[in-house]
């Protein structure tokens, strides 16, 4: 009666997880919806597994209920059954199933893992192949397009159908890269390089996640991949290329002066000035959100120019009370910070 217990709490355990894995499909960050050839593979060869393991369960759990009904013990009975060792073709039979089902997992296995590995450009797209690096920091990844002269911030675009090489480095921590509707997670190492390759079948915005606990808000170190057409992304890189146009608006200019005599510039890059200390700020009006989660509405952006480390723990972004700046500076520095677009 206590196994029967034990195995129905976690029977319905596993149905539980089972139905609420299907909430994670709204938000795109699912690994069973695949749109790449990566991710087709990894779905595929996922699909393998459970078919082998299914048929293994079902024959072994057929096999125990038959040998429990056929062979259970009767009343009187009263002898030890016969005894019976060294059954060649049983022992012939156990030994070369579980081969033949570990030869159908270990071929796809391979031939896939020789074909992830793959970093060479796509032949068709020759010298056009995007090449990206990517550092992992606490808490946000940077994107440098280094043959493009550019970085953006916690938003990477590629273009659709192209592989894109993705070159991993982490600041400070081990962070895992992972777009699970994309392809497989590899991790970002202080020190060592590691190499991804991506594709995206079709256009779309594909969430990406670290996958490797790496501190307090390592749940809200969140990233987006945006696969765009390629005429569309070429038009993004040149918006990202160009310099900086000079705001029109009065108050924005304001908040463009403000931006520089706090020294934002120093960490945040705007049209190519400043370092990537932090997260570039190019193109800042068309982010969906702000610290990877928060909407980017003007409540959230001054409430984290205020104190980003209380709305993200562990930011290292230094906060700016009213006392060093004022609810002018700030209606100008956000007037300033929604003029970033490259529309």
């Amino acid at each position: 009666m206590k196994l029967w217990k034990t195995s129905w709490r976690f029977l319905s355990l596993s149905l539980l997880v089972f139905f609420l894995s299907g909430c994670l499909g709204e938000t795109n960050l699912t690994a069973l919806d695949p749109k790449g050839p990566q991710s087709e593979w990894l779905f595929d060869n996922m699909l393998l597994s459970l078919y082998v393991m299914a048929f293994v369960t079902i024959v072994v759990f057929a096999i125990f209920f038959i040998i429990l009904a056929k062979f259970r013990r009767h009343p009187g009975d009263d002898e030890i059954p016969k005894q019976v060792h060294g059954n060649t073709a049983l022992e012939i039979t156990w030994t070369v199933i579980p081969i033949i089902l570990l030869t159908i997992l270990a071929v796809p296995t391979i031939t896939g893992t020789f074909m992830l590995a793959d970093m060479e450009p796509d032949p068709e797209v020759g010298e056009d192949t995007v090449y990206i690096k990517v550092t992992g920091h606490q808490f946000w990844w940077q994107f440098d397009y280094e043959d493009e002269e550019f970085t953006a911030g916690n938003d990477v675009y590629i273009p659709v159908g192209e592989k894109v090489i993705f070159e991993l480095h982490a600041q400070d921590v081990i962070h895992s890269f992972w777009v699970p509707a994309l392809g497989g997670k590899v991790d970002t190492i202080p020190g060592i390089t590691n190499h991804l390759w991506l594709e995206a079948s079709e256009p779309g915005i594909y969430k990406g996640k670290c996958a490797e606990l790496c501190g307090a808000s390592h749940a809200l170190m969140d990233f987006k991949v945006i696969a765009l057409e390629r005429d569309d992304y070429d038009a993004w890189v040149a918006g990202m290329q160009a310099e900086e146009v000079e705001p029109t608006d009065t108050l924005a200019q304001q908040g463009r002066e403000v931006f520089e005599e706090q020294s934002c510039i120093g960490c945040h890059a705007v049209g190519g000035m400043g370092t990537a200390a932090g997260p570039a700020l190019t193109d800042f009006a068309n982010r969906e959100t702000l610290g990877n989660y928060l909407e980017n509405n003007d409540e959230n952006l001054e409430a984290w120019i205020r104190d980003a480390e209380a709305l993200k723990q562990g930011a290292v972004m230094p906060a700016y009370p009213e006392s060093e700046l004022s609810d002018e500076d700030m209606e100008a520095l956000i007037a300033y910070l929604r003029s970033l677009s490259i529309d």
